[in-house]
C-alpha cells in the first residue's frame, strides 16, 4: 500500500484519482509513526521547492523519509526536494540525490514555465517498464534537475537537457506528473506500486 506525504505541498487529489483509476490502496502519511504502515511511500509536490521544503521540514519527517529503506518516490517539487540544493528560494533540499535543481535560462529562447507534453527517453529501468521509448508525459515546471549519467533514468529536452527522471538506492523522482500523463503515467504508478 502507498503512502502520501501530506505536508501541504501537494495535488493530492489528482495523484489519488490516478491510484483510484488502477485500484492501487493508498493512504495518508502525517507523521512518522504512519510510515511504518505502508510497503512504498510517494512525496508529492507543486509550487515553490523552497517553500515546500520549508512545510516538509515543519512534519519532523525528513530525518525518517531519508532513513527509509523501502521505495520513496518524488514527483515534480517531490523530485526537487531529494536533491542537494534548490536555486528556487536558493534553498538546501533533502540532499538525497548529489544533484542541484536549476532555473531554466530564459536566453536560450525558451518559455518558463516548461509547460505540457514533452518526450522522454528511459533507461531500462524498472519504474518504466512496459512503456514505449518514445511516450510522452505531462510537465509543469520553471526549474529543472541537472542532468548527471550517474543517477539519471529518463531525459527530457527543453532548452538543453535535464533529468526527467532519477534514481539513487531504493530513490525514484520524476520530474513530470504521472497522474495527469495518461496511460503512460499510470502505468509508472502501477510499476512503483510493484517495486
Amino acid at each position: 500500500m502507498i503512502g502520501i506525504v501530506n505536508y501541504g505541498a501537494g495535488n493530492i487529489f489528482s495523484l489519488t484519482s490516478a491510484l483510484e483509476r488502477q485500484g492501487i490502496a493508498y493512504g495518508m502519511v502525517n507523521e512518522e509513526a504512519d510510515l511504518e504502515k505502508y510497503t512504498h511511500i510517494i512525496i508529492p509536490g507543486v509550487g515553490h521547492a523552497g517553500a515546500a521544503m520549508k512545510k516538509l521540514e515543519q512534519t519532523g519527517l525528513i530525518k525518517p523519509l531519508k532513513a527509509l529503506k523501502k521505495p520513496v518516490l518524488g514527483i515534480c517539487v517531490g523530485m526537487q526536494l531529494l536533491t542537494a540544493h534548490s536555486e528556487e528560494g536558493d534553498a538546501d533540499m533533502m540532499a538525497v540525490v548529489p544533484v542541484r535543481t536549476r532555473l531554466f535560462d530564459r536566453e536560450k529562447g525558451i518559455k518558463i514555465p516548461h509547460m505540457g507534453w514533452n518526450n522522454v527517453a528511459h533507461h531500462n529501468n524498472s519504474l518504466f517498464e512496459g512503456i514505449a521509448p518514445d511516450a510522452q508525459f505531462y510537465f509543469v515546471h520553471s526549474y529543472f534537475i541537472e542532468y548527471n549519467p550517474i543517477f539519471d533514468i529518463a531525459t527530457a529536452e527543453y532548452g538543453l537537457p535535464f533529468s526527467a527522471g532519477v534514481q539513487k538506492d531504493n530513490f525514484y523522482g520524476v520530474q513530470f506528473h504521472p497522474e495527469k500523463s495518461g496511460a503512460a503515467g499510470e502505468r509508472l504508478l502501477k510499476n512503483f506500486s510493484k517495486l
